[in-house]
């Protein structure tokens, strides 16, 4: 009983280390010493267009994020205005091509493999020694969203925050957008 234990808590262990390189990552700069609290109205300004791969220069993902960014913003306390608002919000969507090291598992050590006790090359349980080496590379997307917040009368940009994720299939990568919109928020100077 002892032995399933412990090889389910080494699967849960090896699964949540994997499941914790997806997550979403965020970011944020601001403008120090700005008063956030003096915003009570917003408005947006069109997204700036990028090189999102047309993996989220759809409808569904603008709208996604509209409806997920303004509700976000309306939790902070913030009304909407079409007529002078106080700070405008813009979000810019990107995803990059990037590439990673494969790695090998050569190596040599003692265990349990299919015929008993032994030592040598194999698969099975056991302890032992080796190498680890790079044998290429493989592709993957990475997406940002990028919100930033610009005061309206100094026309200048006050706040910033980004939402980043590896994608590997974009229309799980569009049902993720709103999680991905309130982490942003969530990094926002002022909670209400």
């Amino acid at each position: 009983m002892k032995k399933y234990i412990l090889h389910f808590s080494l699967l849960l262990a090896v699964t949540l280390l994997f499941s914790a390189c997806r997550t979403n990552k965020f970011n944020t700069t601001k403008v120090m010493n700005k008063d956030f609290t003096q915003y009570r109205t917003y408005g947006w300004l069109t997204p700036i267009d990028s090189l999102s791969k047309d993996y989220f220069s759809n409808d569904i993902a603008r709208e996604n994020i509209m409806i997920a960014a303004n509700t976000e913003v309306e939790k902070l306390g913030l009304t909407y205005s079409k007529e002078n608002p106080d700070i405008l919000f813009r979000y810019i969507a990107i995803v990059n091509n990037k590439s990673r090291l494969i790695w090998s598992n050569g190596g040599w050590g003692w265990g349990m493999g299919p015929w008993g006790w032994g030592g040598g090359w194999g698969w099975g349980m056991g302890w032992g020694g080796g190498w680890s080496q790079p044998v290429g590379r493989e592709g993957y997307r990475y997406a940002h969203i990028i919100v930033e917040a610009v005061d309206r009368k100094e026309d200048a940009v006050v706040w910033q925050a980004r939402g980043s994720r590896e994608v590997r299939n974009p229309e799980r990568a569009i049902n993720k957008l709103p999680g991905i919109i309130q982490g942003i928020f969530k990094q926002y100077p002022v909670r209400k």
